[in-house]
């Protein structure tokens, strides 16, 4: 059977088990409880069927490494315990009617990102059809650059997760925590890094698509900007929230770059000392 035709029938069985553990449940975090091992599976099915063509392997083994990262993460987070929804989809519904929420979790939440998911992970297919072009310089140039990347959003999730610690601690200890979000380290550069970085990742993933061809453009370059169109809409719907809990949160976006990490602007009226 052709790799991509595996591909779509699991990703059929897993848009159709999460949309169905959602009604189930009433939970609607079941496409992001599978968003970190889905891509595992669709790369490797590319490099078995490519009888493991190097570039392939690099790739899955890439993939593996991402996944490894961010199913650890949302372990810690809660995300798979039951009550473990991502608290942006409350919002969401309370802002839908029952029916209108209905259809946006059957089109968007199951069908739309489980076909997004697929969807960046196919320059696998770019380099599967390219029928094994040996590695070269660009290969390496893009795993470095992947591997980066994963670094950043490493580093970004876990001040991100120190500082809700130290947050929960002092609320914990009878204290109101100030500042109520985190500020410092890669989020003094950039309101979402870890936004920046997992973005960033599938862009150089698609990257090996063009190393393996020559050829710098590709329909499979879709996932990579579906994908961060979807982190466009997730950026405004979390700043939504935020703004809405922290009244400093204003102060620190007209300073602070939205998402790609860069020096923060001196506020107005605010002279150097040299």
């Amino acid at each position: 059977m052709a790799p991509l035709v595996v591909c779509l029938v699991i990703c059929g069985v897993l848009t159709a088990a999460t949309w169905l553990a959602s009604i189930v449940t009433r939970e609607y975090s079941w496409v992001d409880r599978i968003w970190s091992v889905a891509p595992v599976a669709y790369v490797w099915v590319f490099a078995v069927a490519g009888a493991f063509d190097p570039r392939l392997v690099l790739m899955a083994v890439l993939v593996t490494a991402w996944g490894i990262r961010l199913t650890f993460n949302f372990v810690r987070k809660g995300g798979y315990r039951p009550g473990g929804e991502d608290y942006r989809w409350a919002v969401v519904r309370a802002r839908m009617s029952p029916p209108a929420f209905q259809v946006f979790n059957v089109l968007f939440i199951s069908v739309y990102q489980n076909a997004l998911i697929l969807l960046f992970c196919l320059p696998a297919l770019t380099v599967f059809e390219a029928a094994g072009s040996p590695l070269g310089p660009w290969d390496v140039v893009l795993t470095v650059l992947f591997v980066g990347f994963l670094v950043g959003e490493t580093v970004a999730d876990q001040q991100q997760w120190d500082f809700h610690r130290w947050k929960a601690a002092e609320t914990s200890a009878g204290r109101s925590p100030e500042p109520g979000f985190v500020q410092t380290g890669l989020f003094r550069l950039s309101r979402h890094p870890n936004f920046f970085f997992e973005q960033a990742q599938w862009w150089a993933f698609y990257g090996f698509a063009v190393a393996a061809t020559g050829v710098w453009l590709h329909w499979t370059v879709a996932g990579a900007v579906l994908l961060s169109l979807l982190f466009v809409g997730s950026t405004v719907l979390t700043e939504s929230i935020s703004r809405g809990r922290y009244v400093d949160y204003d102060e620190y976006r007209a300073r602070t770059s939205a998402v790609v990490p860069w020096f923060p602007r001196r506020r107005a009226g605010v002279r150097s000392s040299t």
